[in-house]
C-alpha cells in the first residue's frame, strides 16, 4: 500500500479510551449480526454449486490460518487474529504495507521469498490471500500469478482462499492502474473456478459494497484502510464464510471484540478515533 495517505502515529491512547472504543465497536457489531448485514460473499461456482458445502473432507478448517495482503490486510489483521484465536484456530499474518502482492517482479519479490518459509514453519491448512491494491498486470498475468500462488499453497498441503479487496479511494497514485484493479478479482475467480477442490474465491462486496465513499465501506479518513469497527466487521463476516466453506465454528463477537487488539498501533497511525 502507498503510505502517503497515512498520518503519523499518534501518542498511545489510555486504557479507558481503548476500552470505550471496544465496547462501542462490540455493540455495533452485535447489531450488524442481528440484522444479517454481513452478507454472503460465496461464489457458488467455486464451491461446486453448494453455498453451504465444505472442502470435501470431514475435518473442519482452518486450524491454522495464514493471512496475506497489503496494508489494507494489515489493518484487518488485529481483529482477524483475535477472532480466529477465540475460535480456537492459530493465526499468523504476513500482510505487508507497501507490498504483500503476488504480481510484478519488484513488488512481489518479498512475498515470494517469504511465503515458502511461512508455509514450512507455520504449516497452515488454509491460506487466505486478500487481493492487494498492487496486483497490477494484464488479466493473463494476474491469472498466472494466482495460479502460481495456488500451486505453491496447495503443494504445501493447504487450501487457498482468495478474497476480493474492499472498495478504496482511487487517487492519483492508483488512477492509471484502475483497469487492472478491476480485473484482478475476475482473474482470481477464474483460477478458483478451475480448481474447485483446492481454491476458493470470496466476493467481499457482499460486506463492503462497491463505493469506497459510502458508509457501508467503513473506510478510514484516508478512504483506503479500515479502522477498528470496519476491521471487526470483516473478521465477523470472514468467520461466517469460513463456516460455510470449511465447517469452521467462529466464536461469538462478544468473546473477542473488546480485546487488546483495538489498541493496535496500526489504528493510531491511521488516525482512527
Amino acid at each position: 500500500m502507498n503510505n502517503k495517505n497515512v498520518s503519523s502515529p499518534r501518542p498511545g491512547r489510555t486504557a479507558r479510551r481503548t476500552t470505550a472504543l471496544a465496547v462501542t465497536a462490540t455493540a455495533a457489531l452485535l447489531a450488524l449480526t442481528a440484522c444479517g448485514g454481513s452478507g454472503d460473499g460465496l461464489d457458488t461456482t467455486a464451491t461446486g454449486g453448494q453455498k453451504n458445502g465444505t472442502s470435501g473432507t470431514s475435518d473442519t478448517k482452518p486450524s491454522r490460518l495464514l493471512w496475506m495482503g497489503d496494508s489494507i490486510g494489515e489493518a484487518q489483521a488485529p481483529a482477524l487474529g483475535a477472532a480466529m484465536k477465540a475460535g480456537h484456530a492459530e493465526f499468523k499474518s504476513m500482510a505487508a504495507a507497501g507490498g504483500g502482492g503476488v504480481l510484478g517482479k519488484e513488488l512481489s519479490a518479498s512475498t515470494w521469498q517469504t511465503l515458502p518459509k511461512e508455509l514450512k514453519s507455520f504449516k497452515p491448512d488454509v491460506v487466505a490471500y486478500q487481493i492487494t491494491t498492487y496486483d497490477w498486470g494484464t488479466r493473463d498475468e494476474q491469472r498466472a500469478a494466482y495460479e502460481r500462488l495456488a500451486k505453491t499453497v496447495n503443494d504445501a498441503g493447504a487450501q487457498l482462499l482468495i478474497v476480493s479487496a474492499p472498495p478504496f479511494k482511487i487517487d492519483d497514485f492508483y488512477k492509471k492502474h484502475e483497469a487492472e484493479i478491476t480485473t484482478a478479482p475476475k482473474a482470481a475467480k477464474e483460477v478458483a473456478d478451475k480448481h474447485p477442490d483446492t481454491v476458493r474465491f470470496l466476493d467481499a462486496s457482499a460486506l463492503w459494497g462497491s463505493d469506497s465513499s459510502a458508509a457501508k465501506a467503513q473506510r478510514s479518513k484516508d478512504g483506503i484502510h479500515s479502522c477498528q469497527q470496519g476491521s471487526a466487521a470483516f473478521a465477523t463476516w470472514f468467520g461466517e464464510q469460513l463456516s460455510k466453506q470449511y465447517g469452521f465454528t467462529p466464536a461469538p463477537v462478544d468473546q473477542w471484540a473488546t480485546g487488546k487488539w483495538t489498541g493496535d498501533k496500526t489504528y493510531s497511525a491511521l488516525g482512527c478515533q
